[in-house]
């Protein structure tokens, strides 16, 4: 029987820290079952590092809040939050179109010696270096040698909230310190200031291709995560799903550490005919940019109906369906469904979790944790 760590993408562990109801921040470790000392290891490093990761300000998770108990959406940000965007991206854009002058003879230069596009860290050493770019091989995700590859990292909480922590030395750390390989870049849609406010729409594609750039130059993968919540199904803007997913693979054309995740939780009764129909349409304009491109497909109910996809899957080999789960509400039911749909083969990919409940709230769950990464 195929264990879940040679066939599963865990991809986010999370635990969410609360103040009044607001995400604070989150840690991750990874967890494996052939290396379970090390993991462990890493779980206890992460869990002393969590001050260091406040101070840093790295953003909490972008499903924290956003549920209630029964699964139903309730996401929401506040203005004066999102109100910032403008201005730190502004300002961010203007800094980059700004060519500086070289230093004069003599001069000391203002660049920090560390900061040198990664000539301090050789390029074959960092994730993508050592992989290269991946695909789909019987339901496995395996890099360019024919090798299963495991993906862990962070998923941001909304992009268009938390502008100021997509910068180069936010995902330095998470791959330095932090031992993460991958980096998913939340970018709500229907929620305020999301991409559907027409006056942030450019601002947030931005970022996008910001964040993109940063995890190039590290060395790392990272995800676009097209993050629909209370928009409920794909098709309600589809049109404007095609036109940013074209518009990316185009910019990131010759980015082969690039995966795209098209709809990220599709809900409020939304079957997989309606997603599997919206991604019919969705995935060939990637795929006249980025015709080999990993590809993560969202289920319905939150993306916990993986079953429904491996019953009806999409005509297209290099795609994968994601699962989400929150250790404190979802348990052996899932976990078993989880089992059942990697057993027959379907290439599923956790692009998110946690370990407190759907909702965001209550305590963290260890021992259910424990259980979904040591299946």
């Amino acid at each position: 029987m195929p264990s879940y760590t040679d066939t599963i993408i865990i991809f986010v562990v999370s635990a969410c820290f609360s103040s009044k109801g607001n995400p604070l921040f989150v840690f991750s470790f990874v967890y494996s079952q052939t290396n379970r000392k090390r993991g462990y290891y890493v779980y206890f490093q992460k869990t002393l590092s969590c001050a260091v990761l406040a101070a840093l300000g790295t953003c909490a998770l972008a499903g924290c809040g956003r549920q209630d108990t029964s699964n139903e959406a309730a996401t929401s940000a506040s203005p004066e939050a999102s109100a910032a965007i403008t201005e730190t991206v502004n300002e961010s854009t203007a800094a980059s179109e700004q060519t500086p002058a070289p230093d004069a003879p003599g001069t000391q230069s203002t660049q920090p010696a560390d900061v040198t596009s990664e000539a301090d860290k050789d390029k074959a050493s960092t994730p993508f270096g050592q992989h290269g770019a991946l695909h789909v091989e019987n339901g496995k995700l395996t890099d360019e040698n024919g090798n299963t590859v495991q993906l862990y990292g962070m998923s941001t909480h909304g992009i268009a909230w938390f502008p100021q922590y997509i910068n180069y030395d936010s995902l330095r750390t998470l791959r330095d310190d932090w031992n993460t390989n991958c980096i998913r870049l939340a970018m709500y849609t229907e929620e305020y200031g999301g991409y559907y406010c027409r006056w942030n729409k450019e601002q947030l594609k931005q970022l996008v291709k910001d964040g993109v750039s940063y995890a190039t130059e590290l060395g790392m993968y990272v995800i676009v995560d097209w993050h629909i919540l209370s928009d409920c199904d794909p098709n309600q803007n589809k049109d404007e799903a095609i036109a940013f997913f074209r518009e990316m693979a185009e910019v990131f054309a010759d980015n082969n550490n690039v995966l795209y995740e098209i709809c990220n939780e599709p809900n409020g009764g939304t079957s997989w005919d309606s997603i599997k129909s919206y991604a019919e349409e969705v995935i060939p304009v990637i795929r006249a940019q980025k015709p080999d491109a990993v590809i993560l497909v969202g289920t319905s109910t939150w993306s916990q109906e993986i079953d429904k996809a491996a019953a009806s899957p999409l005509d297209d080999s290099n795609v994968m369906y994601t699962l989400h789960f929150y250790a404190g509400t979802h348990k052996d039911d899932l976990r078993n469904r989880l089992e059942t749909c990697v057993q027959n083969g379907l290439p599923v990919f956790v692009s998110e979790f946690g370990m407190c409940d759907a909702s965001g709230n209550g305590a963290n769950d260890f021992v259910s944790t424990t259980k979904w990464l040591d299946r």
